[in-house]
């Protein structure tokens, strides 16, 4: 695992309709994550962002055990990494026009 790592995932969060006022905060007590949709029948679009793959499957679980969810499914997960090597070159990039004005 590189240190210059990113996880997002994003998952369907499937609630009793009636609680999902507060499911909704419970689930953004969780660091990195936030809701980007929801629909009155109770399904939740959770996004997380974390540099570590075991946090996400540790809130994955974590959500699944609130009271009045009935599942957590995970719809995507993509790891970004090199950031280092996109910042160095941004920073090369930067001084090459600084030297050409």
């Amino acid at each position: 695992m590189s240190l210059n790592e990113v996880h997002i995932s994003s998952l369907v969060v499937h609630a009793v309709p009636k609680y999902l006022s507060t499911i909704k905060q419970q689930i953004e007590s969780f660091d990195g994550a936030e809701i980007y949709g929801e629909s009155a029948a109770g399904k939740l679009v959770v996004v997380i962002e974390t540099k570590n793959q075991g946090y996400i499957t540790d809130t994955i679980d974590a959500i699944n055990q609130l009271e009045h969810v009935l599942s957590t499914a995970l719809v995507f997960h993509q790891i970004e990494n090199d950031f280092e090597d996109e910042v160095n070159t941004a920073e090369t990039l930067d001084s090459k026009l600084k030297d050409e004005l």
